[in-house]
């Protein structure tokens, strides 16, 4: 899928654990719904870090096109290694290592040690990434006339504004694992990846996110749905029907988990 429809379905999963996590009498605050949702709808952005002209590698001028050159390398480098015997050679890495379930599970692992061991300038770094990319995906037309620095701006301001609120008492820093702030953070940037990996598999390549475990002789096995039901990124099946279904799921999780939030 392209990037506007990996953002909200990253921004739709989130609330529709904020509805299952409500219904289950464990109610995030509406910070912790509103900052991870966010959140989610970035990282959804995230595996693409291995295609040099993806939304997320040009997000951050020269660091993030200069990042997708190293990624794309390195997952090249994993997938020729690693390749089972039916597997072909592959001279780019996109749509290998990061778009796998191992990678996803290490991301948002690193993010959210990050933010409990080094605190409140690892947590506003995670935010001020993921609030860009948020407004790169949920935003893109805006995000396309704009300047990149405005959109950093943006991000920056967001960031610090999302951080200041979930630090007051009561609104989320300490949700879920009570003895360590910001802990919960890498969970939407798990689901974000992984959500983006499932949303790859109903196109025409299906993605290999259930890496290294062999399947009918690959390790890199394409995982989707039956090719009758795949369509090609950026199809009309993706503008006109899996984006609109995203906002209503999206926003029946919202007033779900408002309404079942006491």
């Amino acid at each position: 899928m392209m990037g506007p429809a990996h953002s909200l379905s990253g921004a739709m999963a989130w609330l529709g654990v904020g509805a299952a996590a409500a219904a289950a009498d464990h109610p995030m605050p509406w910070p912790v719904l509103v900052a991870g949702t966010l959140i989610c709808a970035g990282a959804a952005l995230a595996p693409d870090l291995d295609h040099r002209s993806a939304t997320i590698s040009r997000a951050f001028g020269p660091f993030s096109k200069i990042l997708a050159g190293l990624i794309d390398k390195l997952s090249s480098a994993v997938y020729n290694a690693t390749r089972g015997p039916r597997d072909r050679r592959r001279s780019g890495g996109h749509r290998t290592l990061t778009h796998t379930w191992i990678w996803a599970v290490l991301l948002g692992v690193g993010f959210s040690g990050a933010a409990v061991a080094f605190g409140r300038w690892a947590v506003l770094f995670t935010l001020f990434v993921h609030m860009v990319l948020a407004v790169e995906g949920l935003l893109w037309r805006m995000a396309r006339v704009s300047s990149d620095v405005l959109v950093w701006l943006l991000g920056a301001a967001t960031a610090w504004i999302v951080a200041g609120v979930l630090d007051e008492p009561g609104n989320g820093a300490n949700w879920l694992f009570t003895d360590e702030p910001y802990a919960w953070l890498g969970l939407p940037i798990v689901l974000g990846a992984i959500v983006h990996t499932l949303g790859d598999a109903i196109t025409i390549s299906g993605c290999p996110m259930l890496w290294p475990l062999p399947i009918a002789g690959r390790r890199w096995y394409p995982l989707g749905t039956p090719s009758f039901m795949r369509f090609r990124a950026g199809a009309w099946v993706e503008n006109k029907v899996l984006m609109p279904a995203f906002i209503l799921l999206g926003a029946a999780g919202g007033v779900g988990a408002g309404l079942l939030t006491p």
